[in-house]
């Protein structure tokens, strides 16, 4: 069976721009998951952000919102308890709200897989103590 992911803004990026090192890889980790691809908001903002420059990037990330390849499956307003306690903790490290996002996502979503490029997943604990299942390169 395969596993479900939850995508960072690395990745997403990678996955839209053909120019990027990490295309590639990214592209072939994708086909290895089942759909639809999980994200957040701050994600999102990051990604169009990202892609700016990219003629069409935002319009990628359109269409994989309107067919539901990508869906935002976290409702910051519902979790802002849990993440600004994920934010106070990892504060040193420092932590976005995307990557709070992200790790409180893990925690809704625990058969999840989280595809990123960030190494501060590898210290981000989920539900307090637990590491957060990843595909990275």
């Amino acid at each position: 069976m395969k596993p479900s992911v939850i995508i960072d803004s690395g990745p997403l990026v990678a996955l839209i721009n053909a120019r990027d090192a990490n295309h590639a890889w990214t592209v072939g980790e994708l086909k290895k998951v089942a759909g639809p691809i999980l994200t957040c908001e701050a994600v999102i903002s990051e990604a169009i952000f990202l892609l700016r420059r990219l003629a069409g990037g935002t319009g990628q990330i359109v269409g994989m919102l309107r067919t539901e390849g990508l869906r935002v499956a976290f409702c910051l307003d519902s979790e802002m308890s849990r993440v600004c306690d994920l934010l106070t903790k990892y504060a040193d490290i420092p932590i976005s709200l995307a990557d709070a996002s992200l790790v409180r996502m893990s925690e809704l979503y625990p058969r999840h897989l989280l595809m990123t490029f960030d190494s501060d997943f590898s210290v981000y604990r989920r539900n307090r103590r637990q590491r957060i299942p990843l595909i990275t390169l």
